[in-house]
């Protein structure tokens, strides 16, 4: 009896449209969601901020599969960058090449390589091989090797700037691999601003 009580068509409650249909669920009273966005304006903003969330998850996903390795290893470096030179501020350390003290306010800082992304890919997320350099040295200087070396020295030691240029390992970076650096990156960046506050 309950079933065909449930079955039975309704009359649609909003007064522009009237149609009957048959509801799909107890309580129904309205034909489709139009008709219900129609008769209840405080529903209908909710309504509407739950699609646009629902089509920004959708364009997150579609983006997501658009992706390349490429996009994944930009975002994996940034991370990791990140992290790096917040490192370095926090520890007060100066510039790795020049010894001279950074402009942390500005853009003025990279996290300089001490052997190269194109020379040792393999140790482009070592983060022993990475530090605080000033864009000067960095980007117009070459990375300022010689001087580099000195200040890792002092930094890390003889013996692991040694072991940095020894290792002639070889790395493949997978997609799986770029996010879980990523997201590792971000954790710890995360951390370090925790603990700075």
């Amino acid at each position: 009896m309950l079933a065909t009580k449930q079955t039975r068509p309704k009359k649609c409650k909003n007064p522009a449209c009237g149609a009957s249909f048959p509801p799909r669920r107890l309580g129904q009273a309205v034909c489709s969601p139009a008709c219900g966005l129609a008769i209840a304006p405080a529903n209908r903003d909710k309504a509407r901020k739950a699609i646009d969330q629902l089509e920004r998850r959708e364009i997150k996903v579609r983006k997501e599969k658009l992706k390349s390795r490429g996009d994944y290893m930009r975002e994996a470096q940034q991370a990791f960058n990140a992290f790096i030179r917040m490192r370095d501020q926090l520890a007060g350390h100066v510039c790795i090449s020049s010894g001279r003290p950074l402009d942390w306010n500005g853009n003025a800082v990279d996290a300089g390589h001490y052997r190269s992304v194109g020379a040792a890919p393999h140790l482009r997320f070592d983060e022993r091989n990475v530090h605080a350099q000033s864009k000067q040295d960095n980007r117009y200087l070459s990375g300022n090797a010689t001087d580099y070396r000195i200040g890792l020295i002092r930094r890390i030691g003889l013996a692991e700037v040694e072991a940095l240029e020894r290792d002639q390992s070889v790395r493949k970076y997978t997609i799986d691999d770029l996010k879980e650096i990523a997201a590792r990156y971000r954790a710890k960046l995360k951390d370090l601003k925790g603990a700075a506050a």
